[in-house]
C-alpha cells in the first residue's frame, strides 16, 4: 500500500465576500504525480497557497499532515524547511541576476561569517542544471534564456532546496508544445529516479492525462472526487464532466457564417525590427486582410513574430524601424501611438493580463471603464452612478462571476479576470479586435464562454484577429488561418481546408528550407 505523504483535511478558506475553499480534502501518496484540476475559481491555487504557507495558519480552518506530522505553517519558509516547494504560474526569477544567483536566492551557500561562497554556488547550480537537462552556464543572466528554460531553472531551484513535494501551478501555460513536453517528462524522470512527489495544477487536460497518476477534481471550492488513472480509465471527457458537472459535447461553439464582403483592415508589406537589437528583423514584409464579421487566426510557434506583429500594428506599441501600410475601411491609417490606435477603432487584448492588461489592485468597475470617459459629467465631475451602471452592464453581458463591480480584480479567478479584460476593450467600442492568447490559463468552461463572446462580436460585424498557441483552438474558432514562421506569413488556409497536419507540415517544411539554404 502506498505511503501517504500529504493529507489535507476539511480545509476552509474565506476571502471578503467569497468562500474560496469549503471543506476540501486531498491525499497525496509518496512518489506520485498528483494533478489538481477544476474550473477557474474552483480553489486550486488557494489550496496550494494554504499548503505552502502563503496563506498562513490561522487564516483558514482545517488540518495539514505532512509525512504523518501535523503542520502549522506561518510562512513559505516553514513549508520549504520540510521540502515543500511551490512554483507559481508567474515565475519568481530576477531577470538581471544570473541563473546561479536566482537558484540560491534566499538559500545562499555561505562560508564562515556569512560570506556567500560563489564557487560553491555556481558549482552546485551547474549540477542541478544538468539534472533538469540544461547546459547553460550558471553565470548567464536569466533574461537571456527562453521562458521554457526559465521554467526548468525554477525546478532546478526547487531541487536545490532538497524538495520532497514539488507544487507546480500552471507550469506550461506560457510554453510551446515542445517545451511543455520537456517539463512533463522531467517530472516523470524526477519521480522515477529521485522519488520526488509532485502536485500539478493545469488546465491542459491532455498534459494531466499524460503524466498524472491520480487526479483530484475541485468544483466551486469543494472536492468532487479523486480519479486513479490506473484504475478508472481516465479520459479528458471524464475529467471535464467532473469539473463542470455535465457533459460537454463540443469544445467550440458553432461558428455561424458572419463574414461580410467589406475589408475592415488591410496590412501591406509590414516590416518591424527588434526594439533593442535594431538590426534584427522580427516581422518580415507581412501582408494580410481582415474582413468585417470575420475571425481570422494567426498560428505559429514561439518566436514566429505573432505578438510583435500585433503590437506593432496597435499604434507601434512594439518595435523599431517600422514600415508598411495600414488601411482601415479603405483609408490609409497613420498610427503613431496607442491612443491613436484606440481612437481609430483598434484594440489589442494582451496575452499577459496580470502585468500589462489589468490593474489588479483596482475594482472591476475601474478596469472596465478605463478606455473611455463617457461617464464624466460637465465640469469634469465623474458620474459614479453612470460608471457603475456601465460596468454592471458588461458584468452581466459577459457573465463575470463576482458579488459586485466593486470587487478587486486581484480576487477574481483567471477566467473572470480574462472576461474583465475583454469587457474593458469591448467598452472602447472597437471595430477591430486583436486577441493575443485570449484563453491562456483559462479552464474549459470559461474558454467556451469566451468563444461565445468572440462569435457574438463577429456577428455584430467586428473584425477579429485571433492569435493562439493552441492549434485546436485556431481550427475550432477561425474562418481563415494565417501561418507565421520567422517573422513571415508562410501559408494561408480557409477553415474548410485547414488541418493540424497541414499547418504543422508547412512550418516543418519552412524550417527544413531555412536549414538547407
Amino acid at each position: 500500500m502506498a505511503k501517504k505523504l500529504l493529507e489535507m483535511h476539511s480545509i476552509t478558506k474565506e476571502f471578503p465576500g467569497v468562500k474560496a475553499l469549503d471543506n476540501v480534502n486531498i491525499t497525496v501518496n509518496e512518489g506520485e504525480i498528483h494533478a489538481v484540476v477544476g474550473e477557474n475559481g474552483a480553489g486550486k491555487s488557494t489550496l496550494m497557497n494554504v499548503l505552502s504557507g502563503v496563506h498562513p495558519y490561522g487564516s483558514y480552518s482545517g488540518d495539514i499532515y505532512f509525512d504523518g506530522q501535523l503542520c502549522r505553517f506561518h510562512s513559505i519558509k516553514d513549508s520549504e524547511r520540510l521540502g515543500i516547494v511551490i512554483i507559481h504560474q508567474e515565475l519568481a526569477l530576477v531577470p538581471y541576476l544570473s541563473i546561479g544567483e536566482n537558484m540560491f536566492l534566499g538559500n545562499e551557500r555561505r562560508r564562515r561569517r556569512g560570506v556567500v561562497d560563489w564557487n560553491e554556488t555556481y558549482q552546485k547550480a551547474e549540477e542541478y542544471l544538468k539534472v533538469v537537462g540544461l547546459e547553460e552556464n550558471p553565470r548567464t543572466l536569466v533574461k537571456d534564456i527562453s521562458v521554457g528554460k526559465q521554467q526548468l531553472v525554477e525546478i532546478a531551484k526547487a531541487l536545490a532546496k532538497d524538495v520532497r513535494l514539488l507544487i507546480l501551478d500552471e507550469p506550461t501555460s506560457s510554453l510551446n508544445e515542445g517545451d511543455s513536453l520537456k517539463v512533463l517528462n522531467l517530472l516523470l524522470t524526477l519521480k522515477r529516479e529521485r522519488g520526488i512527489t509532485s502536485i500539478l495544477i493545469s488546465h491542459k487536460l491532455n498534459e494531466v492525462a499524460y503524466c498524472a497518476d491520480r487526479i483530484t477534481i475541485l468544483r466551486d471550492g469543494s472536492t468532487v472526487e479523486t480519479l486513479d488513472k490506473h484504475k478508472d480509465g481516465v479520459t479528458e471527457e471524464r475529467i471535464i464532466r467532473g469539473m463542470v458537472g455535465r457533459e460537454m459535447t463540443e469544445r467550440y461553439p458553432h461558428r455561424p457564417h458572419t463574414i461580410r464582403s467589406e475589408v475592415a483592415l488591410e496590412v501591406q508589406d509590414w516590416t518591424v525590427y527588434h526594439e533593442l537589437y535594431t538590426e534584427r528583423k522580427v516581422v518580415d514584409n507581412v501582408s494580410f486582410k481582415l474582413h468585417k464579421g470575420e475571425v481570422a487566426g494567426i498560428y505559429g510557434l514561439m518566436g514566429s513574430g505573432r505578438t510583435e506583429l500585433a503590437l506593432s500594428i496597435f499604434g507601434r506599441a512594439y518595435g523599431s524601424r517600422i514600415s508598411g501600410t495600414l488601411i482601415k475601411d479603405g483609408q490609409v491609417l497613420e498610427l503613431n501611438s496607442v491612443p491613436e490606435a484606440i481612437n481609430a477603432g483598434l484594440t489589442y487584448v494582451t496575452e499577459d493580463r496580470k502585468d500589462n492588461g489589468l490593474i489588479l489592485g483596482n475594482s472591476i468597475m475601474h478596469n472596465i471603464t478605463l478606455p473611455r470617459m463617457d461617464f464624466v459629467a460637465p465640469k469634469g465631475r465623474i458620474d459614479r452612478d453612470l460608471e457603475r451602471q456601465t460596468a454592471n452592464h458588461y458584468r452581466e453581458a459577459l457573465d463575470i462571476k463576482a458579488p459586485s463591480v466593486e470587487q478587486l480584480v486581484n480576487n477574481l479567478s483567471g477566467g473572470n479576470q480574462q472576461k474583465v479584460l475583454l469587457a474593458k476593450w469591448i467598452y472602447s467600442k472597437p471595430d477591430i479586435l486583436i486577441l493575443d492568447e485570449p484563453t491562456r490559463g483559462v479552464d474549459v468552461g470559461a474558454k467556451y464562454e469566451i468563444y461565445q463572446i468572440i462569435n457574438d462580436l463577429a456577428k455584430q460585424g467586428k473584425a477579429i484577429l485571433l492569435i493562439s498557441s493552441e492549434l485546436p483552438e485556431i481550427l475550432g474558432m477561425c474562418d481563415r488561418i494565417y501561418v507565421m514562421d520567422s517573422g513571415r506569413i508562410i501559408a494561408e488556409f480557409p477553415q474548410s481546408e485547414a488541418t493540424q497536419e497541414g499547418i504543422m507540415n508547412c512550418i516543418m517544411q519552412q524550417s527544413k528550407g531555412e536549414i538547407g539554404a
